[in-house]
């Protein structure tokens, strides 16, 4: 008897340690291995915060291979500004323009453009075919022209009409009549003067009025040089 008591003590020991000697509970190992896991879904939120407000303050850089701008050249920049002139006066003189034309010329015919017709007068108030002409050359070559339009085509050396250059004078006449109408020839058959019916303005020699009564041209031998250094 007292032997079997001692057998069922001795069977309930090792049952007891076999039961706390078994593995963790697996609700423990799943709560240890998901803490790491929480801490960095909630650590790679935060650098992709960091990152995107990175990218807004700071100013993407530029691509390596991406060349620096240059500044403009003085000499670019007279350029520019002689290239936006010539196609200014090209559009108000009418003119296809090479843009090696002399520019002087071009400016100052251009700020007469509008001066109404007035006879015995040289002024932006008003001025005669003839006071026109002897202004712009005064102004342009520094050269004093005869003031009436027969002194003048007198004082030139006459040339062809299919050899005119910019800056020759144009001279009409009515008939056998005496020459009454003098203006200086641009290009491309145009030339500019002041008409009685609408003063400073440019014409085409092709115009019947203008082809009818042209008689002649003359070129004044100062322009001529200027035209030339232009060149």
């Amino acid at each position: 008897m007292k032997n079997s008591i001692l057998y069922c003590l001795a069977a309930g020991s090792l049952a007891l340690s076999f039961f706390f000697e078994r593995a963790p509970d697996a609700s423990i190992t799943v709560r240890a291995t998901a803490a790491p896991a929480v801490a960095e879904a909630s650590l790679f939120p935060a650098l992709t915060m960091n990152e995107r407000v990175s990218e807004v303050s700071e100013p993407a850089a530029a691509p390596a291979n991406t060349p620096a701008t240059k500044p403009a050249t003085a000499a670019e920049l007279a350029a520019s500004r002689d290239s936006l002139a010539y196609h200014y006066y090209a559009q108000t003189l009418g003119l296809r323009l090479a843009f090696d034309e002399n520019k002087d010329l071009l400016r100052t015919v251009t700020d007469w453009i509008g001066t109404p017709y007035r006879y015995g007068n040289n002024t932006r108030r008003g001025t005669d075919c003839s006071g026109f002409v002897t202004r712009v050359f005064r102004e342009v070559y520094g050269v004093t022209l005869q003031r009436s339009s027969r002194s003048m085509f007198t004082t030139t050396k006459h040339v062809a009409k299919s050899e005119m250059k910019t800056g020759d004078l144009v001279f009409f006449r009515r008939g056998s009549g005496p020459i009454y109408h003098v203006g200086i020839y641009l290009k491309d058959g145009k030339f500019a003067h002041s008409a009685c019916n609408g003063g400073v303005m440019v014409s085409s020699l092709n115009q019947p009025y203008y082809h009818r009564n042209f008689y002649a041209a003359g070129r004044v031998r100062a322009a001529e040089e200027a035209n030339e250094t232009a060149d």
